[in-house]
This record gives structure tokens, C-alpha cells and sequence, in this order.
């Protein structure tokens, strides 16, 4: 920065007329400092209230409350990461907005305890409202679940939880497939889904409403991937987020909803689509708005022909407070004229308003929808924002979508729906874009079957190379993606790692990729067998953003310690059941040395890991800590880290984030760090002081099998994720 920016920079404003001098401690709060000091939005918006109380969707009496509870600003929620049941301890309501946790200096350790902790992904910083759909999905471990609008992330790391509901068993037979239309917001959902570290997470970035039906081999056959569960959260107005999203009560008008419903029905009839028979799909929007909550029900309601319904989830979250949906509503446009009915609406607005924005006519037929099983969260209830909830089963295959099995194939009836999501292909005759875009893929005949089996056979051959479509019609906006490259049975890499680690014959080594096709291989991936067809299988079809988790980084000094590759503190916990060598079993005061420590050496850990380091070959580690039962006061839960056993002194690999939640869990504030030294200061280091001696620093300039980087960090983490 040079003199004269740094000159303006800490010149002061000139005082408001009329304003006390800040000096003197009579300036108020209200206008500057951490309360922000901008002029206040106006929390009006004529049009929406009229709207709304001529609809009736809040309950006679409640209107004052209802619009109370709006302008006042959304609590922060998070959620801890565990399994499934929110309450039980593991979500968290404060009665802070989001703006006073930031900017409080009250509240800035309490912060920076949120930043560290979600950035590690031991805890999700997400709205109330927005746990509920996927806990309305009931995943199980075995699912094949479809995210269908999946950024910014936060309910797909909670299906990603609930797939690894056993955590003794690192590769569920399920995976969750994320997509989103924008690329840019693809990168999001991988930051977000990578702080879990799961092996079962693709993401993918097509239009919703369209997106490709994917097929695996099953047996040798080809057939198209159905999903046990989606999620279908829609684009909406988001009138239900008021409370966090200011700008929505200067902007919102009823043609925001008009505009977007035929989309949303779009996108609920493509999941419809790929739902398994006997799955479950839930539609969600942070909308209060009929014509894009059940108008798209409706709709879709209709056009499934029973092949769908909705299901009653009333009992499925007890303490949850929600109103039944409606069966009648109402369309305005902007200028505020009111329509019953499709045949009031004049010719001129046939292209602004649909048919399908309008209840069902046929009375008996709009009681059988039962769209009061729809779930309409409102923001005063139980102080959260605005959700409206709807989750359907599917009973048949859509109208569009049916014909009879194949005499020589088992029939889609004899199979049992929730065992598996594969089942054969439908063809009919679809009535609207996406339904013919079905129709497309699934209409294949033989001979193109037998096409695609052959392109499945020579991607095998090109060492499993899954590499980004070809054709320039399917060549989307956004970054080029490197390919996704398996690791062929026979490449040499595999056997020296194997022999070092010790690996368990059970490891799916058929299941490692990397990212490259030419040159060495830097970094190496896993993912389930599951992803591993579909990517094999669709390579051509589909662009895959990200997949995998990282389990070795190519150590370039490897080679002299009989394995170019150190394990990665990312994927340890997937990949070491199966390790059976380089171990090494740590006590509570180890782990503390080994976090607070750059380089400590063999000397300053236990006797019982002192003989075990020392007549380690150097390399790579794994470092253990068991907990005691029969000593409750010390951390009660198991940790695995990626360490480096070096001539002397040995490190570990953990990235900063992680590396201060295991010292919290231990029960140590961290107060700061010493860069130089590479100590992380405790308040019991600070208490002791420790400083290494000369005969350290020398004997550390000496040990030239560390390999180079930053105090807190892992080596590897400057690579960028994709």
C-alpha cells in the first residue's frame, strides 16, 4: 500500500452535524461499529401482505405475529455432525442473529469456534428449516439418492451423514449424486462435501430439469439407474427467507413465482421420473407461495395418473410445528388482478399464466390428491424461516414410461423396489420437453445397447479412463475437468504401496483413481464400487465436477523410503481398516505433543510409542490414540492421524482446522501460534513455556526426511479442489 492510500485510508470522516464524539463514549452503537452503521430497509411490502391475507395461509388471528416474526432477524442454527436426529442434542438453535455472531467482539472466540469447526466439518452452520427434507427422505445406508439442486451443499452433507450411519463400515453400498445447474456453485458443493470426507459423493453440473439418466452394469447387463431417494429442492422466490435475505421485501412481486413454476414442475417431473418404484422423492421450496408449493404438487399429482402419492409424514417429526397444505388458492399478477380459475385468465397472459398454476377442478379428484398431507412451516411458530415441505412415493412407473418387461428378463414387479434401484428401461409417449428427452435415452433398442456395452468395454481397456465428454454439445460453461483416470490392475504404482502399508487383501484397489493420463500420478483417489460403475458407465453422458477422496500423496523424496506415497489425513479414516503396518499406538499426552509440535522428538513421547517409532523404517505413519474406559476423564473417542516417522523427530499431517478440534476435544484453548518455531501456544504451553533448544533446532536442520511445509497444515492441501 503506498503513503497516500495509507494516508486516506486513516483519515476519519467528518462528523454528522449534531453527532457526539466517539471519544467522549456518547456515540450510539446503533450507527456505527459492529452493528454496521447502513441505513436500515424499510421491512414494507404492501403487495406481499395483501397477497398473502387473501390467501389464508396463516391462521385467523396470527397475521400481527406472522408478520412480526418476519422482520425480525433469522436466529443462527447449526447442526452437529452426526446421524439423522435432529433434535437428540445434534442441532442447536441460538437466539443471535447471524450479523451479532460475526460482529460482537463479545462473541468473537464463540466465532471463531464456528469457523474452525465447520471448516473441519464437524459442524454445519444451516437454517432450521432446511435439516427437515432431508430428514423427511429417510435415507438408509444402502440408498442410491439423487440431489437434483444441491448448492450451496448443507443437505447434502446431511445425506452424506446419513449414508455413513455406521461408521465401522467405510464404503456404504449407497452414494449421493449432487447436481447443480451453475458451475460456479458446483465449487461450493465440493468445499462443502469434501469437509466430510466421504467416498460416496459425486457431483455433477447439468440442468436440473433435464438432467441425463445414467446406466450401470448389473451382472453384465446395462441398466438404467434408478434412485432409491431424491431431493428435489427447487429454484424458487425464497419469500419464506425474508428474515436473512433482506432484499426480498423491496423486490418480491407475484411474477417472480409466475416466472419460475413451470420450471419447478419441470424439475419435479424429471426426479418423478428417475424414482425407483417403492422410493421416496421430497419436493421443498423456502416459499410460502401456493402456485409453486402445491400447484406443482397438483400438477404433478395429475400427470403421474397414480403413479405417484403423496405420503403422510405427520407423525415422522414430532415437536415440528406446520400447516396442513391448501386445495384452494388463487393467482395474482404483479398489477395486483386476481384470478380463480385458467378460463378467467384473458389470451394475453395464456403465455404468463399456465393451467397447471390453478387447483385441480374435479373435486373428488383434488381430495384424492390429499394435498393437506403437505407441510407449510411458518416463520412465528417456532421462530425459524418460512418452508414448505412435500414428499412423495412412487407407486408405478410414470404413464410416459411404461411397457411391458422383456420376455428373457426378470420382471421389474418380481423385484423387491428397495433392495435395488435398477430396473429396466421404459419407453412411451412423454408429453413435454423433458419427457421426451426421456423417452430418447430409455427408448433404446438393442442394437444400442450392444453399442454402449462395447464403449463401456473399450473405456475398461483405456486403463478406466472416464474422461470429460467428447461432443461439443455436451461440453457445458465452466472449468475443463481433468479426467478421472482408474488405476489399471497391473500399473506398478500399486504393488510398493501395498507392501509398505501392509494392506489387507480385502482393499478395493480396483476402486483407487487419479486425475491424470499423462505424467506421474500426484495424487490418489477412492471411491465405492457403486461410483466406480456409474462413472465407467457415463462418461459420455454426464459431466462430473468431483468424485473420490484423497488416500496418498506422491512424496517427492518417496522413493528413498521404499514408497513414493504418504497417506493423506483426508481419506485415513476410510482407508485405514485396512492398514496392517507402520501403526503406531499413541497416548492423550502424545496427541497433544504431536498437535502443539512441529517436529518432536522420538524422546518426547511415551516410552510405550518410543518403542514402537524407533525401529520404523522412515516414512509414512499412522498414529493411533485408543481410548481408556477405565479412565473417563481423558478423551473418550478414537483418533487416527497421517504422521511422518523422519530420522529423529516425527510430524503429523493434519490440516490447522482439524488440528484445533482434536486439541478442544482434549480440552485445550489454543491461544495462538509461533510460526518460527512452529508451536502451537495452549493454555497449557503458555502456562509452561517449552521452548526447543539449540540442539533441537540443529538436529531438525539435519533430519531431511521431513518434508517441507507449513506449521498446521498438510503438504498437499495447496492443491486446488475440484
Amino acid at each position: 500500500m503506498g503513503r497516500r492510500a495509507r494516508g486516506r485510508r486513516f483519515q476519519q470522516p467528518p462528523q454528522p452535524e449534531g453527532e457526539e464524539d466517539a471519544s467522549d463514549g456518547g456515540r450510539k452503537r446503533g450507527q456505527a461499529g459492529w452493528e454496521g452503521g447502513y441505513p436500515e430497509i424499510v421491512k414494507e411490502n404492501k403487495l406481499f401482505e395483501h397477497y398473502y391475507q387473501e390467501l389464508k395461509i396463516v391462521p385467523e388471528g396470527e397475521w400481527d405475529q406472522f408478520m412480526e416474526s418476519l422482520r425480525e432477524p433469522l436466529p443462527a442454527t447449526l447442526r452437529i455432525t452426526g446421524y439423522k436426529r435432529y433434535p437428540e442434542e445434534l442441532a442447536w438453535h441460538t437466539n443471535l442473529s447471524r450479523k451479532i455472531l460475526r460482529k460482537s467482539p463479545l462473541l468473537a472466540k464463540f466465532h471463531q469456534f464456528l469457523v474452525s469447526e465447520t471448516e473441519s466439518g464437524n459442524i454445519s452452520r444451516q437454517e432450521a428449516v432446511s435439516m427437515i427434507p432431508p430428514l423427511l427422505l429417510n435415507v438408509e445406508p444402502h440408498h442410491k439418492i439423487l440431489d437434483m439442486c444441491a448448492a450451496p451443499g448443507s443437505k447434502t452433507t446431511q445425506l452424506i451423514e446419513m449414508l455413513h450411519a455406521d461408521m465401522s463400515v467405510p464404503f456404504p453400498e449407497g452414494f449421493v449424486i449432487a447436481n447443480d445447474v451453475d458451475n460456479k456453485r458446483c465449487y461450493l458443493l465440493v468445499h462443502q462435501a469434501k469437509r466430510l470426507s466421504s467416498p460416496c459423493i459425486m457431483v455433477v453440473n447439468h440442468d436440473a430439469s433435464s438432467i441425463p439418466r445414467l446406466t450401470v452394469d448389473v451382472d453384465g447387463r446395462k441398466e438404467i439407474l434408478f434412485y432409491d431417494r431424491i431431493l428435489c429442492d427447487v429454484p424458487c422466490s425464497g419469500d419464506g427467507t425474508m428474515r436473512k435475505n433482506i432484499d426480498v421485501w423491496k423486490k418480491w412481486t407475484t411474477l417472480n413465482s409466475l416466472q419460475l413454476h413451470g420450471l419447478q414442475l419441470r424439475i419435479a417431473t424429471r426426479g418423478a421420473e428417475q424414482l425407483a418404484e417403492g422410493g421416496r422423492m421430497v419436493y421443498s421450496t423456502c416459499s410460502l407461495n401456493p402456485v409453486e408449493d402445491e400447484a406443482v404438487i397438483a400438477a404433478l399429482l395429475e400427470k403421474s395418473e397414480g403413479a405417484l402419492e403423496l405420503a403422510d409424514v405427520s407423525a415422522e417429526l414430532p415437536g415440528l410445528k406446520w400447516m396442513p397444505g391448501v386445495s384452494q388458492w388463487k393467482v395474482m399478477t404483479r398489477d395486483g388482478q386476481w384470478f380463480a380459475d385458467w378460463h378467467e385468465v384473458p389470451q394475453g397472459r395464456h403465455t404468463q399464466i399456465r393451467p397447471t398454476m390453478f387447483p385441480p377442478t374435479d373435486l373428488e379428484k383434488l381430495q384424492a390428491m390429499h394435498l393437506e398431507r403437505c407441510l407449510r412451516i411458518l416463520p412465528h411458530h417456532q421462530n425459524t424461516g418460512g418452508f414448505f415441505v412435500a414428499v412423495l412415493v412412487k407407486k408405478a412407473p410414470m404413464p410416459w414410461n411404461k411397457r411391458h418387461p422383456k420376455v428373457q428378463n426378470k420382471s421389474a414387479e418380481a423385484r423387491e423396489p428397495r433392495v435395488s434401484s435398477h430396473v429396466a428401461a421404459t419407453e412411451g409417449n412423454p408429453s413435454d420437453q423433458s419427457e421426451l428427452e426421456s423417452q430418447m435415452i430409455t427408448g433404446a433398442g438393442d442394437s444400442e445397447t450392444a453399442h454402449n456395452t462395447e464403449n463401456t468395454e473399450s473405456n475398461e481397456k483405456k486403463d478406466g479412463v472416464c474422461g470429460p465428454p467428447p461432443s461439443k454439445k455436451m461440453k457445458m460453461f465452466g472449468f475443463k475437468e481433468d479426467p478421472f483416470v482408474f488405476i489399471p490392475e497391473d500399473d506398478p504404482l500399486f504393488p510398493p504401496i501395498e507392501k509398505f502399508y501392509a494392506l489387507d487383501p480385502s482393499f478395493p484397489r480396483m476402486n483407487l483413481l487419479t486425475r491424470t493420463t499423462e505424467g506421474k500420478k500426484r495424487q490418489l483417489y477412492m471411491v465405492s464400487k457403486e461410483l466406480r460403475n456409474v462413472l465407467l458407465n457415463n462418461s459420455e453422458k454426464m459431466k462430473v465436477i468431483n468424485t473420490g477422496i484423497k488416500v496418498w500423496c506422491r512424496n517427492n523424496s518417496g522413493e528413498e523410503f521404499d514408497c513414493a506415497f504418504r497417506l493423506a489425513q483426508e481419506g485415513i479414516y476410510t482407508l485405514y481398516p485396512f492398514i496392517n503396518s507402520r501403526i503406531i499406538t499413541v497416548s492423550m499426552e502424545d496427541v497433544k505433543t504431536l498437535l502443539t509440535q512441529e517436529n518432536p522428538f522420538f524422546r518426547k513421547l511415551s516410552s510405550e510409542a518410543y518403542s514402537q517409532v524407533k525401529d520404523l523404517a522412515k516414512g509414512s505413519v499412522v498414529l493411533k490414540y485408543e481410548p481408556d474406559s477405565a479412565n473417563p476423564d481423558t478423551l473418550q473417542c478414537p483418533i487416527v492421524l497421517c504422521g511422518w516417522r523422519g530420522k529423529a523427530s516425527i510430524r503429523t499431517f493434519v490440516p490447522k482446522n482439524e488440528r484445533l478440534h482434536y486439541l478442544r476435544m482434549m480440552g485445550l484453548e489454543v491461544l495462538g501460534e509461533k510460526k518460527k518455531e512452529g508451536v502451537i501456544l495452549t493454555n497449557e504451553t503458555a502456562a509452561s513455556p517449552e521452548q526447543p533448544g539449540d540442539e533441537d533446532a540443529k538436529q531438525t536442520a539435519q533430519d531431511p526426511c521431513v518434508p517441507d511445509s507449513v506449521p498446521g497444515c498438510d503438504a498437499a492441501a495447496a492443491e486446488p479442489s475440484r
